[in-house]
């Protein structure tokens, strides 16, 4: 099969998958909703980098679990996201990119925003009314990270390409 460009994204806790995803399904268009819900690191990386990134993971998860915040809501304009904090995970992201730093796309070169989009490509007005919504009972809270995954970029759903789960 001809090489993919390569995901990277933090993998939830049950719950809180269940929480994110199903509020995912209710809330993003069905006919663009071919993801599941997750947390981008990374948007392309060059197929060349699979074995180093598997090790690279492989090594990152052998610290315990990251400690995460599920830390407010906000417009993406036509969509809503919830905004995660992690400082552990910023640094696994800061590591990585800085291992594969002449690789990245102007995107992943960016600052990194993290977030789980759980609307897109609505009426920017459907994407306030849920914003309004979801913020009228939010909370900040704990957020567990299971694990990171690579996943292979075909043009449709994504393709598992391995998960590297945090011990404990």
């Amino acid at each position: 099969m001809k090489a993919a460009p390569i995901i990277v994204s933090a993998l939830f806790g049950t719950e809180d998958f269940a929480f994110f995803d199903g509020l995912r399904r209710a809330h993003y268009p069905p006919e663009r909703n071919w993801l599941d819900a997750h947390l981008t690191l990374f948007h392309h990386l060059p197929p060349s980098v699979e074995a180093e990134l598997k090790a690279r993971l492989t090594e990152a998860v052998r610290a315990p679990a990251p400690t995460a915040r599920l830390a407010g809501i906000m417009s993406l304009g036509r969509g809503v996201a919830f905004r995660i904090e992690s400082a552990r995970l910023e640094a696994i992201r800061e590591e990585l990119a800085q291992a594969f730093a002449g690789l990245l796309t102007p995107q992943d070169q960016a600052a990194w925003r993290p977030h789980v989009t759980v609307q897109n490509k609505v009426a920017p007005d459907v994407a306030r009314a849920l914003k309004a919504r979801l913020e009228a009972g939010f909370q900040p809270r704990p957020l567990h990270i299971a694990g990171l995954a690579a996943w292979w970029y075909r043009g449709g759903p994504w393709e598992p390409l391995s998960r590297h789960m945090f011990r404990g």
